[in-house]
């Protein structure tokens, strides 16, 4: 899928992309994000939780917040970079460029996730819109989770976020 993905976006677009919009594009942070990963992270230390380590190059996808002791990764995903379908627009400009950026950004999401996971490590998903309307139930769903000493409850959290 991954190549056909990639076959799609080198057919459709990387060369008919508007140099003002890459560099737009370009412009926008991976890491350190103050709508998404900042908002987290102050929510956590207000909410008392510790034991963090930010962006570890160890671990597969450099999760965004990675809490060693229990084996807990938390990834906190753009709405319009992974492809949240709650807020999701119709892209205007060069739709199947985007279109295709986009899945394959999903995709590697999966594969991360589903690595992650093989290796006995929970993995929490967040969406950009989630930490904006509700961070105080996404910091309590964390801190229980590391309170949580036995993992009894991982079947129901596996995409607690994600439904």
């Amino acid at each position: 899928m991954r190549r056909a993905l990639r076959e799609a976006m080198a057919r459709d677009g990387r060369a008919s992309v508007d140099p003002k919009r890459s560099n737009a594009m370009s412009a926008i942070r991976a890491r350190g994000n103050r709508t998404t990963e900042w908002r987290l992270r102050g929510g956590l230390i207000r909410g008392g939780v510790r034991g963090w380590v930010l962006h570890p190059r160890t671990l597969t996808g450099r999760p965004d917040f990675w809490f060693p002791s229990s084996r807990l990764a938390v990834f906190v995903d753009g709405c319009y970079w992974h492809g949240c379908r709650v807020c999701r627009r119709d892209i205007k400009t060069n739709p199947q460029f985007w279109n295709t950026k986009i899945a394959l950004n999903r995709f590697r999401d999966s594969q991360v996730t589903r690595s992650l996971r093989k290796d006995s490590i929970l993995v929490i998903r967040y969406w950009e819109h989630e930490l904006r309307n509700d961070l105080a139930l996404c910091v309590k769903r964390i801190a229980d989770l590391l309170n949580n000493s036995s993992r009894s409850k991982v079947s129901e959290v596996k995409e607690m976020s994600r439904g």
